[in-house]
């Protein structure tokens, strides 16, 4: 079975920083294009960031550009998010999600998630 499982999410003020971690079991991060997506109350799921299986390339929503960094460590098969200069727009749950073959910036493109890890930034 596949597993993704997020860490690291946590309360924060307003300019802070979190590191999220995606611990992957059952496929492997490398081959597969990994994203992270996040959701607030009342509103839809949107795409955060993605690393391309095929050249490793990234690609980042405009409202975090410059401010969010996702990389995978192939080693330890995780998919991280470091969130730097958080504002409260930034509170949701954020997940991790892997797609194959094609990766993109719709939830609908991904075949597995994982349960999510609450990132709250305070005022």
């Amino acid at each position: 079975q596949v597993q993704l499982v997020e860490s690291g999410g946590g309360l924060v003020q307003a300019g802070g920083s979190l590191r999220l971690s995606c611990a992957a079991s059952g496929l492997t991060v490398s081959t597969n294009t990994m994203g992270w997506f996040r959701q607030a109350p009342g509103k839809e799921r949107e795409f955060v960031a993605r690393i391309r299986r095929t050249d490793g390339s990234t690609y980042y929503a405009d409202s975090v550009k410059g401010r969010f960094t996702i990389s995978r460590d192939n080693a330890k098969n995780t998919v991280d998010l470091q969130m730097n200069n958080l504002k409260p727009e930034d509170t949701a749950v954020y997940y991790c999600a892997a797609a194959w073959p094609w990766g993109s910036t719709y939830s609908s493109n991904y075949n597995y998630w994982g349960q999510g890890t609450q990132v709250t930034v305070s005022s």
